[in-house]
């Protein structure tokens, strides 16, 4: 509360809106200019060797390459992040989602460190180490847990509860995470971003 005092008046408003704003552009790279897609994804290898802007672009990347699936998810996820933003405050609401894009730099970068030696050195460059497939999904289990009984259309038909998408999500987050914990004791580390990536891009939560 004293930084937001401090600092809120330096927050981002309507947040969501400019990360709705990215998601699009990526989109757009994807649809016209495909072979830039290359560029934005956060490869540490290439960030080392002066890429830095792949610290932001990776933000860029698209949540689904099929339209439709995109369009409905962005509208929910503008919605939510909406309210959480009415909830928190600007200031909340930007350190939540600031520091999960934080976190998986961070962990991108010490994941790249652990793994790299599994690699050709002419592959470095290319190993992927984070998304934002899991800062969102932190998101959603944050709106769930303060709004569990809010109901919304599965597929436009079937009413159900935000809390029992949450548990489903949280399930197959968690069989996510053990398929990958396994697959460090059957393969080796190459599996082990599967395992860390997940659990620490929902530290926000």
């Amino acid at each position: 509360n004293k930084l937001e005092r401090k600092f809120g008046r330096y927050a981002v408003h309507n947040l969501t809106t400019y990360l709705i704003g990215t998601y699009i552009i990526g989109y757009a790279i994807r649809l016209f200019i495909p072979d830039m897609m290359i560029w934005l994804y956060l490869q540490p290898g290439a960030i080392l060797h002066g890429q830095i802007w792949r610290i932001i672009t990776f933000v860029f990347v698209p949540l689904d390459s099929n339209l439709f699936f995109l369009a409905v998810s962005l509208y929910f996820y503008y919605m939510i992040g909406s309210v959480l933003e009415r909830e928190w405050g600007t200031a909340k609401f930007n350190v939540f989602y600031g520091l999960g894009i934080l976190l998986n730099v961070v962990v991108g970068f010490l994941l790249y460190a652990v793994t790299a030696p599994l690699y050709p050195s002419h592959l470095l460059p290319l190993l992927t180490t984070a998304s934002m497939t899991y800062v969102n999904l932190s998101l959603f289990f944050a709106f769930a847990t303060l709004y569990p009984n809010m109901q919304v259309l599965l597929f436009f038909i079937i009413p159900i509860k935000i809390k029992w998408l949450a548990w489903i999500d949280a399930a197959l987050f968690g069989w996510s995470v053990l398929s990958s914990l396994f697959g460090v004791f059957t393969s080796g580390l190459a599996a082990l971003p599967g395992v860390i990536i997940p659990l620490v891009a929902i530290l926000n939560y």
